[in-house]
């Protein structure tokens, strides 16, 4: 599933389109462009150019030319931005742009779980679990009775975290996924944000978030890659959840 990583990518990906006048607008699945009808994207951005791509945890938008609308895109659980390649099979590209003087730009998705909208409304979620800083981090996850897990995954506490970046800053800061938030020290909350910064740098330089150290012994056989005890699952915060009982109690 795409999370912050992954969204910043994509976003790097729409940056090299910019300035390329859109010349036609593929908004025809309404599903994805919902509450949009077909043609109404088409009709508020052709003719303009995309001047700034932004992000937000998960979720981007991009400016457009003279003064035009903000564009929104969500990968969803599994969508991708491709850029100049052959159309899909199967209409996974849910949504495209098409560019003057040649070349392509769309949400390419098989589960049909992402979106594309006309000014998109961010007020529900926090600050970019990338940009926030120490205190407001304290502030919004180390407060309150729920698990530490499921307030790393508040996306109105904080922006961008999923369940696989969670469980991988958890297993590096060595903090337990059980742990109470409002109880965690000032110190490891501290060295849990810093873990975060850190694992959200790795994960976008490598190719996202699959790529990180705990990551492949999230499974019924796994072992903990730093003192090899056993793996323990449980569903926190909704989420099925993997951690080392040894490492972070």
């Amino acid at each position: 599933m795409p999370e912050l990583p992954e969204a910043e990518r994509a976003r790097r990906q729409i940056e090299r389109v910019l300035g390329r006048e859109i010349v036609s607008v593929d908004d025809t699945d309404s599903y994805v462009c919902r509450p949009h009808a077909p043609g109404e994207i088409a009709a508020a951005i052709t003719g303009r150019t995309l001047t700034e791509a932004h992000r937000r945890g998960k979720f981007l938008w991009v400016e457009t030319s003279d003064g035009g609308p903000d564009l929104g895109l969500h990968l969803g659980m599994a969508g991708s931005i491709v850029l100049d390649g052959h159309r899909a099979p199967n209409g996974w590209d849910r949504f495209a742009l098409e560019f003057a003087g040649g070349g392509r730009m769309a949400l390419r998705d098989k589960r049909r779980l992402g979106r594309a909208v006309i000014e998109p409304d961010f007020s529900h979620i926090g600050p970019d679990a990338g940009e926030v800083t120490a205190k407001e981090f304290r502030d919004r996850v180390g407060r309150g009775s729920a698990p530490i897990k499921a307030k790393l995954l508040d996306q109105g506490a904080i922006a961008g975290v999923g369940n696989l970046l969670a469980d991988e800053v958890l297993w590096q800061a060595k903090v337990s996924p059980q742990a109470i938030a409002g109880e965690i020290s000032r110190p490891r909350l501290n060295r849990l944000y810093e873990q975060l910064q850190a694992s959200i740098a790795d994960a976008i330089a490598k190719g996202g978030v699959h790529t990180g150290v705990v990551i492949p012994a999230r499974k019924g056989s796994g072992t903990c890659p730093r003192c090899d005890a056993p793996m323990t699952r449980a569903t926190i915060g909704g989420r099925t959840t993997w951690w080392c009982p040894r490492c972070q109690r």
